[in-house]
């Protein structure tokens, strides 16, 4: 049975009331005045002011009112009040509280009754309780059940105090459960009789039967069967058959928790299965989300302490994806991939496939995030199990002109891997990606196909085929001549139209006569018109995207590579080499004229140029080129792979305890220790004892002195950060030779910061020392203030003296922690995030590593960009990524430069959702050359 609490609310810490005051307004006020009264006594002595003298004002005046919220008042009085004198005896005055206190125990309103029984729960004094006991047990036997259940946890909690003054409480308890109908009652009766008296509790739930009875006395059997177990393992069998059978009860929570306990009494896999089958059910059936994802939850925890045991329910999990809500789906998707295996990989594959499908006729909202989850994890399983890679394959490019460009960027991704690791797969996937790329709308999806083409085309026909596909996608070569072609049709159609447009009747030639029109004319417009009609590759091109332009002649160059390493037909290599440089050529051509969007910039000029002479100049070593387009393109994609393959095994592979760990054995540990058991996950008392101890040398690192030296009151804070909270320890030292009398600190926020408590007033003894403590909630990772100032009395009553306090700045290094997420996540957050903060550097450190790891070190960022640095190289370009401990996302891109023997140059940009985050992060990197020496300039 859990403790029973009153909060009180302090509505107002201006106003401070005298005894004498206090006294007066009980005197003369009305009962509408005298619960104001009473709220600022408690308040006043919660605050460290017993005030004893009030006691016979409260008893005189107060008492004997029939104002309910006054006499509800009264009992948090009595609560807080002193009881006994200064010899330790108790107060006469009690007397005439005990005869009220029975009065109210044998009062005609059920609501007093019961009200005056709580209150009984929180009295503490034998000699208090001793007169009290007969009337308890009267309201044992009362007629409404409010006050039933209130006197059940009185007599428990009397027995508690003192077992002489009801020594026959667990048989009293016993015999008013056999009797009692109220389901309240008799749950509040067994949480008692469970705590007194274990056999007693044991032979009762060995009489009834379960599924009969209550949900309320249910939940206290269950709960009394996981406590007991850990304690007698001798019947843990019958304890698993009682749990068992409330699987099947039609109250929702009963069965949670029924589950709950039988994967903690039992980690056999008929009990586990039995558990994770309920925690299915409940996911499908319940309409709430937050229980959806509570039972996904505890089938994950099972899953991870039962490695295999639950794959028969993979294919269930999956009816979960019927919920609207995406939280949900990823979800059962995530515990899915998890529990998936070779068994049921194709039932599994099926489903997905279907849920797939259906997106593409489905309105509802965040339909594209869906259908990407749905592409990733059917990515996950086709690189895991060869077996349906190829129709897994042919079902995402049947979609991939459908698909946004981040769900088909994942399924080039996708295709990338499985062409890499199933070689014999390669000519089949080709020829299929090939077929896909006709609705392909998106110039980085067709990036990547380009690249899977020049990498992968290894035999002639496969070669051929791609060729004969890039060759009809860019259309007529030269592109600036067919262009201009096109154009000048169009101007001459634009002048007949303006003609037919102002003279809408028939034409009349120069002699008189009417023109005559043939239906030959209006079929040459339209084919025309046709030719207008832009394939992919070309359109990329006019659109000014001239980095895919670099990309197409890098596969064009690895073409003809592979042709001349694969074939002996050098008359077909000879005319691809020639139309290939018309190709490149053309792209330059058309790049620096007026019919495309935007000119081609100097990389990508650079990089063709490149292209056009590596096939022109005949004494370039081949070798050579095969080595750089063929072999390190290809070794740096699988290495990639490699990495992230190693990653993912580091991940589950964080959960392995050593061989030479101890092994606690629950058998053998004492009754009275803290046990730790799966549904709990407390802690256990030794590993709580053997926490590392604080170094009080560290605190020193965050002292901030908040006035001078020189000022009449000396103060520092030592500013301690907690989860949610940071708690300034304040020392308060008086310099002068009087007292400061009613010293308070005040303290004020900026920020998404509050003050939770305010310190109270006090007088401090010349050259005296004081501490005093405050709690600020903290609510976001955003740069906070705290400011304050200290006030203290004049020597005259109408002056005070102000001290103002240096200003406290919240550190938010102390919320931010390194994160990981995929490449997909970071894009996807970076394109939707709206706040950037871009910061330009010039900083002289010696080199680019050493300002990747002080940048890092100073932001708490993780890297994400893995081999960002290769030798020497004078260029980086790294991903960063941190989480605030409210669950807010920092992004940050590092661009920077190094020349032979200038600075460091460049820019770092931070993106977050609010602009808070982005511009603290943005000040810590402007602080980061200032403690390791150089420059940093703010954009």
């Amino acid at each position: 049975m859990s403790a029973a609490y009153s909060l009180v609310y302090e509505p107002s810490t201006a106003i401070k009331w005298t005894v004498n005051e206090f006294k007066t307004q009980l005197e003369k006020g009305d009962d509408e005045s005298k619960l104001i009264t009473m709220r600022n006594i408690l308040v006043t002595m919660i605050n460290s002011n017993p005030m004893p003298e009030l006691l016979m004002h409260v008893i005189r005046y107060v008492m004997p009112s029939k104002n309910k919220d006054l006499k509800k008042l009264l009992y948090f009085y009595w609560e807080i009040c002193e009881k006994y004198d200064s010899d330790g005896k108790l107060r006469h005055e009690m007397i005439l509280v005990c005869n009220a206190i029975q009065r109210d125990l044998q009062h005609p309103n059920e609501f007093i009754r019961g009200n005056t029984l709580r209150f009984l729960n929180k009295l503490k004094e034998p000699e208090l309780l001793e007169t009290l006991v007969p009337n308890c047990r009267v309201c044992l036997e009362h007629r409404h059940a409010y006050v039933r259940k209130n006197a059940v946890f009185a007599i428990y909690s009397i027995y508690k105090v003192s077992e002489h003054l009801i020594p026959d409480a667990p048989e009293l308890i016993m015999d008013f459960l056999n009797v009692e109908s109220d389901a309240t009652c008799r749950r509040n009766a067994f949480v008692c009789l469970s705590n007194l008296n274990r056999e007693a509790s044991l032979r009762y739930i060995q009489e009834q039967v379960l599924e009969a009875l209550d949900p309320l006395i249910q939940f206290a059997i269950i709960e009394f069967i996981r406590k007991d177990a850990l304690y007698y393992s001798d019947l843990r069998s019958q304890y698993l058959q009682l749990v068992t059978s409330l699987l099947d009860t039609t109250n929702t929570a009963v069965a949670y928790e029924a589950a709950a306990t039988l994967s903690v009494l039992s980690s056999s896999p008929t009990a586990v299965k039995n558990a994770a089958s309920k925690f299915v059910e409940i996911a499908i059936k319940e309409s709430d989300i937050n229980v959806k994802l509570i039972a996904l939850e505890r089938i994950l925890e099972l899953h991870t302490d039962n490695e295999g045991v639950l794959d028969d329910i993979c294919l269930d999990i999956l009816k979960v994806l019927s919920s609207p809500s995406i939280e949900v789906r990823n979800k059962a998707l995530e515990i899915g991939l998890k529990l998936v295996s070779s068994k049921n990989v194709e039932d599994f594959s099926k489903l997905l496939k279907k849920e797939l499908q259906k997106t593409s006729s489905s309105n509802e909202d965040k339909t594209n995030e869906y259908r990407q989850a749905l592409i990733s994890a059917i990515h996950s399983i086709a690189i895991k199990f060869h077996e349906i890679a190829v129709s897994v394959v042919d079902l995402l490019l049947e979609f991939m002109g459908e698909l946004s460009t981040t769900a088909a960027t994942e399924v080039i991704t996708f295709v990338k891997q499985v062409i890499e690791k199933y070689p014999d797969l390669r000519s089949s996937i080709l020829q299929k990606l090939i077929a896909a790329l006709a609705n392909v709308k998106s110039g980085k999806v067709y990036r990547g196909s380009l690249w899977i083409l020049g990498e992968y085309s290894f035999d002639e026909s496969d070669i051929q085929a791609a060729w004969k596909h890039i060759k009809s996608n860019i259309g007529d070569v030269p592109i600036l001549a067919s262009e201009k072609k096109l154009n000048g049709i169009e101007d001459e159609e634009g002048e007949e139209k303006t003609e037919s447009t102002e003279s809408k009747g028939p034409k009349i030639l120069a002699d008189g006569t009417y023109a005559t029109e043939s239906a030959f004319d209006e079929s040459a417009v339209a084919t025309k018109a046709a030719k207008h009609i832009k394939t992919p590759i070309r359109s990329f091109i006019l659109d000014g995207d001239f980095y895919f332009a670099s990309v197409l002649s890098a596969a064009l160059v690895k073409l003809i590579l592979r042709l001349n390493k694969n074939s002996e037909r050098k008359d077909l290599l000879n005319a691809l080499k020639a139309e290939a440089m018309l190709i490149m050529v053309s792209i330059l051509r058309v790049g620096e004229s007026s019919f495309v969007k935007k000119k081609i910039d100097e990389d990508s000029f650079e990089r063709i140029m490149s292209c056009i002479r590596f096939l022109s100049e005949n004494k370039t070593d081949i070798k050579l080129l095969e080595e750089a387009f063929l072999d390190d393109t290809v070794e740096a994609f699988r290495k990639q792979l490699e990495q992230s393959t190693n990653e993912s095994l580091e991940t589950t592979q964080l959960v392995v305890e050593e061989v030479d760990d101890t092994i606690a054995f629950r058998q053998l540990t004492n009754k009275d220790a803290v046990v730790v058991d799966n549904d709990t996950k407390e802690l256990d008392a030794v590993q709580v004892g053997s926490k590392p101890k604080e170094d009080l040398s560290s605190r020193l690192n965050k002292i901030v002195q908040l006035t001078g030296f020189s000022d009449p009151v000396y103060a520092e804070a030592y500013v301690k950060v907690h989860q949610f909270d940071v708690t300034l320890d304040v020392l308060i030292v008086n310099q002068t030779t009087t007292t400061l009398r009613n010293l308070t600190v005040e303290f004020a926020t900026l920020g998404d910061l509050k003050v939770i408590d305010k310190p109270t007033s006090n007088n401090i003894a010349p050259h005296g020392f004081h501490r005093v403590q405050t709690t600020i909630k903290v609510s976001s990772a955003d740069t906070g203030v705290i400011f304050g100032n200290i006030v203290y009395d004049g020597q005259h009553a109408d002056q005070s003296t102000i001290v103002i306090l240096s200003d406290v700045h919240i550190d938010i290094l102390d919320y931010i922690k390194p994160a990981t997420c995929t490449e997909a996540q970071f894009r996807k957050m970076w394109n939707e995030f709206e706040w950037e903060n871009k910061i330009s550097v010039n900083s002289t450190l010696p080199t680019l590593k050493d300002y990747l790891d002080a940048l890092l070190k100073y932001t708490n960022m993780n890297n994400l960009t893995p081999g960002a640095i290769i030798g020497d190289c004078r260029f980086l370009s790294a991903n960063l990524y941190s989480k605030s401990t409210f669950g807010e996302d920092a992004l940050a891109n590092l661009c920077i430069e190094k020349s032979a023997d200038g600075p460091i140059v460049g820019h770092v940009r931070i993106r977050s959702k609010g602009q808070g985050l982005a511009l603290s992060l943005g000040d810590k990197v402007s602080t980061v050359d200032k403690k390791v020496g150089g420059k940093i300039a703010v954009a």
